[in-house]
């Protein structure tokens, strides 16, 4: 087997603000808003968005109502501390970078070198509307 992931899926803590966040996010990471399924599913109190890529599929879906008034902690056990996604060049994640901050993410570290995990570790992080982590991430020698 390889090490290759099928699909991520995000609980979110209110699709309302994650839905419109997601729909102008995901377009720039490669994934088309018109490949995208919704699915509400009522004994499971489940509302499920799926986004569809041949790569890779990225679901956001809906807390159970026990858990909608806990907040998000990338620390807690079970928790995703944060998703990386891979840029092919320092370019890419400088463009990145901007689009990102125009829809309104949390810059949590501008793009730069991150010397303590590699020489060549370009990488910009960031969170959604509900403090979720996200890294686009170069991780390769810069261009001639």
């Amino acid at each position: 087997m390889k090490p290759i992931i099928d699909h991520v899926q995000i609980t979110v803590k209110d699709m309302s603000v994650a839905v419109p966040f997601y729909d102008k996010l995901l377009p720039l990471l490669g994934f088309e808003r018109n490949q995208r399924v919704h699915t509400v599913i009522k004994s499971h109190e489940l509302h499920v968005l799926d986004y569809t890529h041949p790569q890779l599929g990225f679901t956001i879906s809906s807390p159970r109502e026990a858990f909608a008034d806990d907040t998000i902690c990338r620390r807690k056990p079970g928790a995703l501390h944060h998703l990386a996604f891979r840029a092919d060049s320092r370019e890419e994640v400088d463009r990145f970078y901007a689009q990102v901050q125009a829809i309104g993410a949390e810059i949590v570290a501008e793009p730069r070198l991150y010397n303590e995990y590699s020489p060549q570790y370009y990488a910009v992080f960031f969170k959604d509307l509900e403090g979720i982590k996200y890294e686009v991430v170069c991780d390769k020698p810069e261009e001639a």
